[in-house]
């Protein structure tokens, strides 16, 4: 049954990634390791479930409906993981957690240090990704994020409120006080189509001068003293080289949370992880509010 099942699996990825070495990859093994999958599945079926062509494997009806119920049998089979992880009342074990990148460098370091050395025996795992991971699918047991809605599929607690203001180098800065009609140039997104609303009162004169479409980009680009850039303030005040200044006031920011699948929130590993969570935030909730 164990071949049967990797079997249908190798079917299911192939047919989702649209490639034996996109499949490959997923499972974690070769690209020769899928095509024999493939072929074993397709004589225990007794059907052809794939046309193999120049361009790749093209799957059949067959292929297409073997697929979908090995996509059934893939969601049993990780909701049957998730119940029994869920019960599980060791402080031992492999723990998955999954956090931004700059979030987990900033403060969660801090919080996995104190956790390991209460817990030697949980095997933790730290996926850094800003990247939203499927909590149902048990891509991570718990979920640290930056939301302004963490939705109702999920159970939910918030660690803290946060705020964004504006930084600048601090020879930037210097500038800036030295020159009060200087212009402001702005480090934004690409998403913005101005510089920040709540600046341009009192410093109408600024342009967008750069865009990134990431986080660590800004954060670089800002400590090159290249403009001024919103971030939040724990970002901004933890980064070397970098000052507030006053060309945006503190505005309210999405909330952090802890999340987890409704399925794990009583496991041992993950309540004492989010107890963890808890108390850090609660010891060092000045570092993200004005």
């Amino acid at each position: 049954m164990s071949d049967d099942w990797d079997n249908l699996r190798a079917v299911l990825h192939v047919v989702r990634a649209g490639s034996l070495g996109a499949a490959a990859q997923v499972l974690g093994v070769n690209y020769t390791t899928v095509s024999r999958r493939i072929a074993a599945a397709e004589r225990s079926l007794g059907a052809r479930l794939f046309d193999r062509r120049q361009s790749g494997y093209v799957p059949t009806a067959a292929g297409q409906e073997a697929a979908r119920h090995a996509e059934r049998m893939e969601a049993e089979e990780i909701a049957m993981r998730r119940a029994l992880s869920g019960r599980d009342d060791r402080l031992a074990g492999p723990l998955t957690i999954t956090a931004s990148e700059l979030l987990i460098a900033i403060h969660l370091c801090r919080v996995i240090d104190r956790f390991l050395t209460d817990h030697p025996q949980v095997e933790l795992t730290v996926r850094s990704t800003n990247e939203v991971l499927d909590l149902t699918n048990h891509e991570a047991d718990l979920a640290v994020r930056i939301s302004a809605d963490p939705g109702d599929t999920l159970v939910g607690r918030r660690l803290t409120g946060q705020h964004t203001a504006s930084f600048a180098s601090a020879d930037l800065a210097a500038r800036m006080a030295a020159e009060p009609a200087r212009r402001i140039d702005w480090i934004g997104f690409t998403y913005w189509k101005s510089p920040p609303v709540a600046s341009l009162k009192r410093y109408g004169n600024a342009r967008i001068r750069l865009q990134f479409d990431d986080m660590n980009a800004v954060v670089g680009a800002t400590q090159a003293g290249l403009g001024v850039a919103r971030m939040p303030m724990f970002l901004g005040r933890a980064t070397p080289g970098l000052v507030q200044v006053p060309m945006l006031p503190p505005q309210r920011y999405h909330d952090i949370w802890a999340l987890s699948h409704r399925d794990l929130k009583d496991a041992a590993k993950v309540r004492a992880f989010r107890d963890a969570l808890v108390q850090y935030f609660k010891e060092n909730a000045a570092a993200f509010s004005a």
